[in-house]
This record gives C-alpha cells, sequence and structure tokens, in this order.
C-alpha cells in the first residue's frame, strides 16, 4: 500500500502533465452523481474534495463517467482510476 501511496502522483502527473486542474462545475457533478449512489453528503463531499487534489479536469471527467456508468475507464487509465479510487477511500473511508 506504500508503494501505492508513493506512486500515485507520479501516475497521475505522467498521464496529465499538464492538463488543468477539475473545475468547480465537474466538482459540482461528481457530487451529485456521487450523492445518486451513495446518499452521503459527508462521503460525498469528501470524495469531491479529494478529487480535486488528487486528479485533473480531463480524469475527473473520465471517474464521473465511471460513476455514471456510461464509460469505463480507458485500458491505459485502469492503473491510475484505481490508484484514485483507493487514495480517495483512504482519505475518505480510513477504517474501509
Amino acid at each position: 500500500m506504500r508503494a501505492l501511496l508513493v506512486a500515485l502522483p507520479l501516475m497521475l502527473a505522467t498521464s496529465s502533465a499538464f492538463a488543468a486542474a477539475p473545475t468547480a462545475e465537474q466538482k459540482a457533478e461528481f457530487t451529485r452523481v456521487c450523492l445518486g449512489i451513495a446518499q452521503d453528503e459527508t462521503l460525498c463531499t469528501c470524495k469531491a474534495d479529494a478529487a480535486m487534489t488528487l486528479i485533473d479536469g480531463p480524469f475527473m471527467d473520465t471517474v464521473i463517467a465511471a460513476m455514471k456508468g456510461t464509460r469505463n475507464p480507458a485500458e491505459g487509465e485502469y492503473r491510475a482510476y484505481n490508484a484514485y479510487v483507493a487514495k480517495s477511500n483512504q482519505i475518505c473511508k480510513p477504517n474501509y
């Protein structure tokens, strides 16, 4: 797990080194979609806040689409996607 946490920023940075941060609109959509799934405002707020620092705007679109079930991450994105999920769970669900 420690190796994953050390590698997460590198994996995310190399996949989108110059991409813009997620927007406030993306954060709001993330929260809406999450609440529709989890119905847990505390968790969804935490996950949305975490996403703003862990991933970039284009990858936020991927995460939101995956949450909606409209698109799976591309084959080359699975490692970063799984790392994002693991890190956001560590932040928002510490005993998970």
